[in-house]
């Protein structure tokens, strides 16, 4: 650090992008960002389906536990096997990908406009974004 405080190598602070300007168009483009993400987040609907990896739907849960079960038992037997902890982290990493294979992604029914405020909001933001950290013309003075 130097005599400022600051680790910026006593550089004065700019603006977005190491630019002047834009600081007040940056924080509007992250809070609209921001709404239109909420907007759409909040229309998503998400759900498990039935367990569809290694057999049929619903009968096939208990053969991703194996690899777990397995290295249990090998890190009681002895808790430095390194096959045991790779059998228990396989078997965490199967059962968390099945999971995740198994939602169901849903967009609910919305009106027209409700879904162009949203896609908008996030559209502009990242425009006004873009903008903000382009080289702003100092400002005159009058």
């Amino acid at each position: 650090m130097n005599d400022t405080g600051a680790s910026a190598g006593g550089r004065r602070f700019e603006g977005p992008g190491g630019t002047p300007g834009g600081g007040g168009e940056l924080l509007a483009s992250l809070v609209m960002m921001g709404i239109g993400i909420y907007m759409v987040f909040d229309h998503v609907t998400v759900h498990t389906s039935y367990w569809r990896i290694f057999g049929s739907a619903g009968t096939s849960f208990g053969v991703t536990l194996l690899p777990l079960l397995i290295g249990f038992a090998a890190l009681f037997w002895n808790g430095r096997s390194i096959v045991g902890w790779l059998l228990v982290l396989a078997g965490i990493a199967l059962i968390l990908v099945g999971v995740l294979m198994n939602l169901d992604i849903y967009f609910r029914p919305t009106s027209l406009w409700t879904t162009i405020v949203m896609f908008g909001l996030i559209a502009a933001g990242l425009g006004l974004f873009a903008k903000a950290l382009r080289p702003h013309a100092p400002r005159q003075s009058s």
